[in-house]
């Protein structure tokens, strides 16, 4: 259960997800916000997060705040810069300077949106700032060659840079499909451009526990 820790200046401020601060220094002042108006704040919830966030403030001098994940994992920071903005599974979003924006992001293909395992919707990180994102289990990292494809399984993508593509594809052959455990569809993402791989989703831990789970019948 990782932690990141961050060390502010005096003014410096930070935002993240309600729930996520784990601790800090006193001389951290916290405000919640709606974030940017009522059309952003309903654009997160869309894509799985909060109304609000908490914004946090250093006052007085130095300050220190640590932001814990919310699930058995990994955290990851991305440099956010206005010629790199990346896409993001839904609820990746831990904690980020001020200048990072987030917003929705609408597969282009419907395809995708189906039948690409995380939903329609997704999360565009852009603007300028340091990011942290909440990865479940280990996270792996490509860097995709322009035309370099990857085909991941259902919930395994966390994140790409933008200059990434990605569709569907269906798992070949009816005897795959029915026998071979992997679902109906894969995701193919397509380079150029960084992406986040992890080794565990939420939905496959809470499916492997369920046989170990009392059934409630004595």
């Amino acid at each position: 259960m990782p932690v990141v820790e961050c060390t502010l200046n005096g003014g410096e401020a930070m935002k993240t997800e309600k729930g996520s601060m784990a601790w800090m220094s006193p001389n951290m002042r916290m405000e919640t916000s709606a974030g940017g108006g009522i059309g952003k704040a309903f654009g997160r919830m869309l894509s799985g997060d909060s109304i609000f966030q908490n914004i946090y403030t250093a006052e007085g001098g130095q300050g220190m705040i640590c932001f814990g994940s919310s699930f058995t994992g990994s955290i990851r920071a991305i440099q956010i810069t206005p010629q790199k903005a990346v896409i993001c599974q839904k609820s990746s979003f831990l904690a980020s300077e001020l200048g990072v924006d987030l917003s929705i992001y609408f597969k282009k293909k419907l395809g995708s949106g189906l039948f690409g395992g995380e939903g329609f919707i997704m999360q565009r990180m852009s603007g300028s700032g340091m990011l942290f994102i909440e990865i479940d289990g280990t996270a792996v990292e490509y860097d995709l060659a322009p035309g370099q494809a990857m085909i991941v399984d259902t919930g395994h993508l966390v994140m790409m840079e933008e200059t990434c593509g990605m569709d569907v594809v269906q798992v070949p052959g009816i005897k795959n499909i029915m026998f071979g455990g992997e679902g109906v569809f894969n995701t193919r993402v397509v380079g150029p451009g960084k992406i986040i791989l992890q080794t565990m989703t939420v939905s496959g831990l809470a499916a492997s526990l369920i046989p170990y789970l009392p059934s409630g019948n004595k």
